[in-house]
């Protein structure tokens, strides 16, 4: 069995001095009575954008999803195992939040894998080509982009498939429910990691840098 990797271990001890010793009555809190964040986020599981660092957010203040390319599925209840889909219920339903962020991010592995399906590494795999389907129709409109070079048809696929993602989230009849109400609130954003810029999404579905 391999060694538990080091750099673990002392990012732990960093954690440990620097972080939870200055807090240890947050944390003691949110032991005791429980969480209580307020915005649910969506983002993928890209190492490089990870919600929390980029909105600088403390312990218990985010209830983060993380899947590959940040995708929603529709509303499928058939029995099938829907991790995604359960943490949006309970984040909803349970933990009764009242934002739900939709982030993706640019450079993002899984939407370059949609647009050319059968290239690279990820087209023999057993379950995220089947995971990455659902954003065929979406791939096929972005492609049809002629004039663009490949670079600002990924782009336009992250940006779109952001789109695509709060449009199935609003297919789960409580979120829609809620929001029709005016209980919750839908959002999207995205982040380019290469100059740290966030764009967001406005009630028309188009992306702008906000002032910061």
């Amino acid at each position: 069995m391999h060694r538990f990797p080091a750099f673990l271990l002392d990012g732990y001890k960093s954690f440990m001095s620097d972080r939870y010793d200055p807090e240890q009555g947050r944390y003691r809190e949110l032991a005791d009575k429980g969480q209580s964040p307020t915005t649910m986020i969506i983002a993928c599981c890209d190492s490089r954008a990870a919600p929390e660092t980029i909105f600088s957010a403390g312990p218990g203040e985010l209830f983060v999803l993380r899947n590959v390319a940040n995708l929603v599925p529709p509303f499928q209840p058939d029995g099938g195992q829907h991790g995604t889909s359960a943490a949006i219920e309970f984040a909803v339903n349970a933990l009764k939040i009242s934002n739900i962020v939709v982030m993706g991010h640019g450079r993002c592995g899984g939407i370059r894998a949609a647009l050319d399906p059968s290239a690279g590494p990820l087209a023999q795999g057993d379950f995220i080509g089947k995971w990455m389907s659902m954003l065929a129709p979406v791939s096929e409109a972005v492609s049809k982009y002629a004039l663009a070079t490949d670079r600002e048809r990924q782009t336009m696929l992250e940006r779109f498939s952001i789109r695509n993602s709060i449009a199935n989230l609003r297919t789960f009849p409580y979120v829609k429910a809620l929001e029709a109400e005016g209980k919750l609130g839908v959002h999207g954003a995205w982040f380019d990691i290469s100059s740290g810029e966030l764009w967001v999404m406005n009630a028309d579905g188009d992306f702008y840098r906000p002032e910061v």
